[in-house]
């Protein structure tokens, strides 16, 4: 048994929250509670201010993780995944702010703050897991499985 990619883009969908982790110059793991989209390819798409935590992290080493899910209801279902992240440009940068700002309107009310930056990640890996059932469903994608997910 498996998940489609309709089924794996819903549950991630289902969730505007995730916790995004990264490491400090200095070697140190860091977490944040964030607001994020997913775009139909996977790609994490998010705001941050130049003044974060998180951006100085990305911009020393651009690999970050995410985990994805919730134990509200008994729903036992996650998805981690990590990959590199990079800030987006022209077309890409315009299409990946269109499906940030339907989940998120008031992000275009923070578009012109100073400093603002667009980050997006492409996953590397990701793994969902469904532990509500018996026996458990764990699926695993590395970027090329990710891609070629039907």
């Amino acid at each position: 048994m498996s998940i489609t990619r309709g089924e794996l883009l819903a549950f991630l969908r289902t969730y505007k929250y995730c916790a995004q982790s990264s490491r400090s110059p200095e070697g140190v793991p860091q977490v944040a509670l964030m607001g994020a989209v997913v775009s139909d390819s996977f790609e994490v798409f998010f705001d941050t201010l130049a003044t974060t935590r998180k951006l100085r992290n990305l911009r020393h080493d651009a690999r970050c993780a995410f985990a994805f899910g919730s134990t509200v209801g008994g729903d036992l279902r996650t998805v981690q995944l990590d990959g590199p992240s990079d800030e987006p440009r022209q077309a890409d940068l315009e299409r990946l702010k269109a499906l940030y700002f339907g989940a998120f309107p008031q992000g275009r009310e923070r578009e012109g703050w100073p400093g603002m930056t667009y980050l997006r990640v492409r996953p590397t890996w990701l793994r969902y897991a469904d532990y509500g059932r018996t026996p458990p469903l764990v699926c695993s994608f590395d970027a090329e499985a990710l891609a070629a997910l039907r």
